[in-house]
């Protein structure tokens, strides 16, 4: 219920319902939140944190223990459930129920996972559970209940070498997985109602020997795929075809800094959910690498780079496109830089040191 204060009451009743609305709103604004989770491997714990909207500032919520080598992360589509993939033995899934009012983390339980995992990621539905495995050599599907838990292995694809990703389109159609020991991406028909991978046909987008194919993300529209190579630090734009679930060679562009001659290491890569700015991280140099996109085309155009924390391996961007955040493996801290929405800039980065080898971020944005 919104209270009017009694000044106001004086205001006919035909005005009344716009104070109350007006009320309302800024209540909503006053709740809203950000909450940050940062996945520390050496320490084996989640960092929780909040961002500060208005300073661009991370505080310290709580630090969750985990148990394990915790590493890739995945956020359920409606954001009430975090999963965490456990990369020492035993292999398994931790999921939690996440308070939207506090961002602190409930355990709901554990499940096996048939290896050592590089990327998990959820379906469109939230029924079912991605996993990539870069040591395992291979792809698998997990069911996921009616409660948000992980539950058994439904489905397992061996033979994909050094899998390291593995994502499905907005469609919910396919899924592509990326093979980095193969030098290629592989599409797969998705059945959202058994949870079942199926070949798609052309199965393979092959990349070129020894780039190692990495990360990838579609753009909003669904009309680009965004390739990161890891060995060459390559980035590739595709086009999409939605409809056959198959990938077309547009573009490539470097994510190295001018006048680099060491070995390339290139680790994740984000859009801003306006799609006008592409991210990249590097790990040897460790930089930011920046490039604008072209609405029409996909195409890119670099901006330079920024340098970041040792060794980024992972980074993200929250839902409104003001802010990066950007985890140093060999740093054990993460940086939050401002985003100039004109010129894609990244501002004079806020640190805050987390746990041991930090390594994948997560964003929930509260309404």
């Amino acid at each position: 219920m919104v209270i009017i204060p009694s000044g106001l009451r004086v205001l006919g009743p035909a005005f009344r319902p716009l104070v109350a609305a007006c009320f309302a709103l800024a209540a909503g604004a006053a709740s809203a939140a950000t909450w940050v989770y940062v996945s520390n491997a050496d320490s084996q714990e989640i960092s929780v944190l909040e961002l500060d909207r208005a300073q661009g500032t991370l505080k310290p919520v709580e630090t969750v223990n985990v148990g394990g080598t915790v590493m890739p992360m995945a956020v359920s589509p409606d954001k009430r459930f975090l999963y965490a993939a456990l990369r020492s033995q035993p292999f398994r899934a931790v999921s939690f129920a996440i308070d939207g009012a506090s961002g602190k983390l409930r355990k709901l339980g554990e499940a096996p996972l048939a290896d050592s995992m590089a990327n998990i990621d959820t379906d469109l539905t939230g029924r079912w559970l991605f996993a990539a495995s870069y040591p395992g050599h291979k792809i698998t599907v997990n069911a996921i209940d009616k409660e948000g838990k992980v539950g058994a292995i439904q489905q397992l694809i061996p033979g994909i070498a050094n899998a390291h990703a593995i994502h499905a389109d907005s469609a919910n159609r396919f899924v592509l997985a990326t093979s980095l020991g193969n030098d290629n991406v592989s599409s797969w028909r998705f059945d959202a109602a058994t949870g079942v991978l199926s070949s798609n046909d052309p199965a393979l987008t092959t990349s070129a020997a020894k780039s190692g194919p990495r990360h990838f993300v579609w753009d909003k529209t669904q009309r680009f795929v965004y390739l990161l190579d890891e060995l060459d630090a390559q980035l590739h734009v595709f086009a999409w075809d939605g409809a056959r679930g198959t990938l077309k060679l547009l573009q490539t562009r470097t994510t190295l800094p001018a006048g680099f001659t060491d070995k390339p290491w290139a680790a994740d890569l984000h859009l801003t959910p306006d799609g006008r700015y592409l991210y990249a991280s590097e790990r040897t140099s460790s930089t930011l690498s920046a490039f604008r996109v072209d609405a029409a085309t996909g195409l890119l155009e670099p901006l330079g780079q920024t340098p970041t924390e040792k060794t980024p391996r992972g980074f993200a961007i929250d839902a409104q496109g003001r802010y990066l955040i950007a985890a140093g493996q060999d740093s054990h801290s993460v940086s939050v830089y401002a985003i100039d929405g004109a010129t894609g800039a990244l501002g004079a980065p806020k640190r805050l040191p987390v746990g041991k080898n930090p390594n994948w971020i997560e964003i929930v944005e509260m309404p």
